[in-house]
């Protein structure tokens, strides 16, 4: 009987060490450790100004960053929606620079929050939409090579914050809502015959957060060609104010992408805002604290695995990890 106990002693102990050193993307350094840096990057060729906002990670030596004084790090963007600002979603940016990244939070001038900002609330509605245009559109698409050159300049300028900080070979992509709509253009989707492409090819892995479905044309034309791996996030409720989306169309383009490390979360119930920190105008929904958890979980994972190379993380998001931190009525797909 005693050397039975002794066994199960023995085999759970291993099962606990095995346990404890099993990935999970949601095991963060303090996030208060993280520290946050404001920047302007002008690009001289449009003459215009783009805020930045920096999470950088502790400099400190972990498992969880593989990273030192010294090293280089896997750099993020994001793109805000239409009417927001750096300052947004900051629960995204502590937890990915938490984890060794460095994320840079993009402000993009003509749809930001100076669209609406002072203008009384029966004008913010039309303000909003008429920013909501081609024209600024391409503004998004072409701050994103902007910055990337200009953090490139940084990490080679001695005695600058960010100098030695970017690894421009391991570069992720990311935005929500119109943000989304600038990572799509960025990394991979196409627009017709004969159109010109805005693909930037520093970009390794993309996630897209209230993807938008083209108004016409073939939309499997327009995502068939992506080529690198996508993590695409909508709610079933994920409905904007603006523009002609709805829970269904977002639902649309993951269908359309070419096989091969390409991925959907639809969040159960969840709205617009959930990739926010703040419910919109006109929402009904009571908020779930879990979407963010798995939001975190889910994106960390994602960046981990293909701007990382980590085969743990590849592990847990093409098995059943994702179902760990779901809730039934999730859906999580992949192909």
């Amino acid at each position: 009987m005693r050397s039975r106990w002794i066994v199960f002693v023995i085999l759970w102990a291993a099962g606990t060490r095995l346990f404890a050193a099993e990935y999970d993307p949601l095991q963060v350094t303090k996030e208060s450790d993280v520290s946050v840096l404001d920047f302007v990057v002008h690009d001289a060729k449009r003459d215009r100004e783009v805020p930045i906002r920096v999470y950088m990670p502790p400099r400190v030596a972990s498992g969880l960053m593989e990273t030192s004084d010294a090293s280089a790090l896997p750099t993020v963007l994001f793109s805000h929606g239409l009417g927001g600002s750096r300052t947004g979603s900051p629960f995204l940016g502590k937890h990915w620079a938490a984890r060794g990244y460095v994320v840079v939070f993009l402000q993009h001038p003509g749809s930001d929050e100076s669209v609406w900002k002072g203008l009384p609330l029966t004008q913010r509605m039309a303000a909003m939409r008429e920013a909501a245009s081609a024209k600024n559109w391409m503004l998004r698409v072409q701050d994103i090579p902007a910055v990337l050159d200009q953090l490139a300049k940084w990490n080679d300028q001695s005695g600058h914050a960010l100098a030695e900080r970017h690894d421009a070979r391991r570069v992720g992509m990311s935005g929500h809502s119109f943000g989304g709509h600038t990572t799509q253009a960025v990394s991979g989707q196409s627009f017709g015959p004969g159109s010109q492409s805005f693909t930037e090819p520093r970009i390794k892995a993309a996630i897209v957060m209230s993807p938008s479905a083209p108004d016409r044309g073939d939309i499997n034309a327009a995502f068939g060609k992506v080529q690198i791996p996508w993590l695409v996030m909508t709610g079933t409720h994920d409905v904007a104010a603006i523009g002609n989306q709805t829970a269904e169309s977002r639902r649309r383009v993951f269908p359309a992408l070419a096989v091969g490390s390409k991925f959907e979360l639809v969040l159960d119930k969840a709205e617009h805002s959930v990739f926010t920190e703040r419910a919109l105008p006109g929402e009904k929904q009571q908020s779930n604290p879990n979407h963010h958890r798995a939001i975190l979980a889910v994106s960390t994972a994602f960046w981990d695995a293909y701007l990382r190379e980590n085969s743990a993380a590849k592990e847990w998001l093409i098995g059943d990890g994702p179902r760990r931190v779901l809730e039934a009525a999730d859906v999580w797909m992949k192909k």
